[in-house]
């Protein structure tokens, strides 16, 4: 029954995170409905994507989207800023990130609803700031991704086209290999405390890798002009998702 439940949905979500990020809004929940526990939820999906993201980073990089030489001190500055993110989760309470989406996630969809297109059309920034501006936004994310860690690529997505000035494409192909080395790091403390539930895990990266192939050849070859209004429903997902959980929340303190 597992298998109806979560592969359909991790197909979904491979597809949605290929084109925008925040593809872990849907896979994550289809595991705990299929009733999996929390810790092997977390790290069934962890497996899952990251097969899924290797595929569309794969793609990414054979059409050109990736600026190595930018990616590279990003990925090593994300890592950190996850650990320094991870860190700081054993000591604040997720409470206070989650009240602070309240805020930032409509001012997101704010900004996005105020645009045509995730594209951006500011001047490009010389090469020496557009890589320290990548490199600073990513380190943020990665904070954000340790301490919290939902709709992650799509922060990316929309701070590295609307503070860096890079490119749509140059932008996910940028988040896609951000993702791929943190979602790594993760799996590898998962598989060491064997909380992977291999079978499911299996399948589910079989559908994942199909989602995540057809949404990237789908953002290659449709143009950027659809990636604004998934992007906008992805954050609508996660202030639904936060809204609900701050609710059960407060009924269970009161």
């Amino acid at each position: 029954m597992e298998y109806l439940i979560v592969c359909p949905l991790v197909f979904l979500a491979g597809f949605i995170d290929a084109i925008a990020g925040g593809g872990g809004l849907i896979s994550l929940p289809a595991y705990l409905i299929a009733g999996l526990p929390p810790h092997a939820a977390i790290g069934t999906n962890k497996f899952s994507a990251c097969m899924g993201t290797v595929v569309a980073t794969w793609h990414f990089a054979r059409c050109g989207f990736i600026h190595w030489k930018r990616v590279l001190p990003a990925v090593v500055v994300a890592l950190s800023g996850s650990w320094a993110g991870a860190r700081m989760a054993l000591l604040v309470p997720s409470d206070i990130f989650k009240v602070i989406m309240l805020v930032v996630l409509p001012a997101t969809a704010c900004y996005l609803f105020r645009k045509k297109s995730l594209q951006s059309v500011s001047p490009a920034y010389s090469e020496r700031k557009t890589t320290w501006l990548t490199v600073v936004i990513s380190f943020i994310i990665g904070i954000y991704d340790g301490f919290y860690g939902p709709g992650t690529g799509t922060f990316l997505l929309v701070l590295l086209t609307a503070v860096a000035h890079v490119s749509l494409n140059e932008a996910a192909g940028t988040t896609k290999v951000i993702n791929l080395a943190t979602n790594v790091s993760a799996l590898f403390v998962f598989l060491f405390h064997g909380v992977v539930w291999f079978p499911l895990a299996l399948v589910a990266a079989a559908f994942g890798v199909a989602g995540n192939y057809i949404g990237a050849r789908y953002f290659t070859s449709k143009g950027t002009g659809f990636v604004r209004p998934v992007v906008i429903g992805v954050l609508t997902i996660f202030f639904i998702k936060i809204c609900w959980e701050l609710f059960f929340r407060l009924i269970r303190l009161a």
